[in-house]
């Protein structure tokens, strides 16, 4: 493999930091974006071939900036890895919009801020890869997290529209769906919301308590996943997605298996609905 430049977002924990080992052992050159002063000196000596990037992807105004500046000093980005994100636990009722709207801000707004700066690089070149993390809950929704789910949704749809946009000029785009990796991700990364309707304790308590249970035993290997993302990197047709992890291949191939009998069993009524133009 040739080497080559990345740009990935949240580089200082979970998937990032793996990816990001990963790809400087591989002798590739690493652009790390971290939020903090103190998270940009842990990944300079937790990975000191990587080069850190202050960048707070809820700044939308100021990612243009700093793309450019990175293009500028670094040399031309050829893969952009938008994996900032965090979750956000609680049923919808108990959620405020202030939680929805942060959540967005950040797994969709942000990521998307990222992949506009980058474009216009891209399709210049005719060169690039946007590897957008989604999650199996963009494809299959869970209860308890339907905010997260719901900003997974949708960076799901759009790196589908992104990927035939861009199509055209060379550039590839794909989603990389993981189910459960051993991250931070479900401990203190989350953001839970506090319980206020009783009415939800015997549904959701249980719920809330195996996750926290789980957490740290979660069957995904980030080293593994970042594997994964490597071997995608010099492929001429990445794929449109792809699912990463044995949990992610069930749920949503059961989730597919329902929709697609769902479908069959209101048939007719759907097509009931069409009728000749007057």
């Amino acid at each position: 493999m040739e080497p080559k430049t990345f740009f990935i977002t949240g580089a200082n924990s979970g998937l990032g930091l793996a990816i990001t080992e990963l790809a400087v052992s591989r002798g590739h050159k690493v652009l790390g974006t971290v939020r903090t002063i103190e998270a940009f000196d842990a990944l300079k000596k937790r990975v000191p071939g990587a080069i850190p990037v202050r960048c707070d992807v809820t700044e939308f105004d100021t990612i243009p900036g700093i793309v450019a500046q990175a293009e500028h000093e670094h040399g031309p980005v050829d893969v952009l890895i938008n994996n900032a994100g965090y979750g956000h636990e609680g049923v919808v009722e108990e959620s405020s919009i202030e939680d929805l709207r942060r959540q967005f801000d950040v797994n969709v707004f942000g990521a998307v801020a990222v992949a506009k700066a980058f474009l216009p690089h891209f399709r210049q070149r005719r060169h690039g890869l946007v590897v957008n993390v989604t999650s199996m809950a963009g494809l299959a929704g869970f209860p308890g997290v339907a905010f997260y789910c719901g900003s997974k949704f949708a960076l799901q749809g759009i790196s589908e529209s992104m990927r035939a946009e861009m199509a055209p000029f060379g550039v590839q785009v794909t989603a990389i769906c993981p189910g459960s990796f051993r991250t931070d991700w479900a401990g203190r990364s989350m953001v839970r919301a506090e319980r206020s309707v009783a009415d939800y304790d015997a549904f959701f308590d249980p719920i809330r308590s195996a996750r926290q249970e789980r957490h740290g035993r979660q069957q995904g290997s980030p080293a593994k996943l970042a594997e994964a993302i490597l071997k995608l990197v010099d492929l001429e047709n990445v794929p449109s997605q792809l699912l990463l992890g044995s949990d992610a291949y069930s749920v949503v191939s059961d989730r597919i298996a329902r929709l697609q009998r769902e479908i069959e069993e209101w048939r007719a009524v759907t097509l009931s609905t069409d009728g000749v133009p007057e």
